[in-house]
């Protein structure tokens, strides 16, 4: 974990993200697992007009990001949660309810039931709850990001 430890992954993607930014007209980010505190440090408010890294972020089942890093979005912010998750808890889960509307961004919050961490993209392919959540999730990012990324 320490080799992907936020301090050493944070400036590299900030790096990664500003040449794509360079080159891009529009740029999105989504993240799963462990990719979901990366694209919540791709989106906050930007600072002195510089536009934001990213114009929207996705995640399916974060993990390691505080509420902290969910305070301070700029962007449309999509999440694609599992009822069962250790990582994205009760407690992270209401508090993203309930904090990040009052950020004045676009927000979508897509519930999972009897779906587990990791369900969107190592779910069960034979177990049709599971396979029809995947689907479910594949659906609902790939609307998110077309709506945020080819509308403007």
């Amino acid at each position: 974990m320490a080799r992907y430890a936020k301090d050493v992954r944070k400036p590299e993607m900030i790096a990664f993200d500003t040449f794509l930014r360079s080159k891009h007209r529009r740029v999105g980010a989504i993240g799963y697992c462990y990719g979901g505190w990366a694209v919540f440090q791709l989106g906050p408010r930007s600072k002195a007009g510089s536009p934001p890294l990213m114009d929207c972020i996705a995640t399916a089942h974060p993990t390691f990001f505080t509420k902290e890093e969910m305070s301070n979005m700029g962007v449309p912010v999509q999440i694609l949660a599992p009822e069962i998750d250790p990582q994205f808890t009760a407690e992270l889960k209401a508090y993203a309810l309930a904090e990040i509307p009052k950020l004045g961004v676009p927000f979508d919050y897509q519930y999972f039931p009897g779906l587990e961490h990791g369900f969107a993209v190592r779910g069960n392919r034979k177990d049709q709850a599971e396979m029809k959540g995947m689907q479910r999730a594949m659906r609902a990012s790939q609307g998110w990001l077309r709506e945020w990324l080819l509308a403007a």
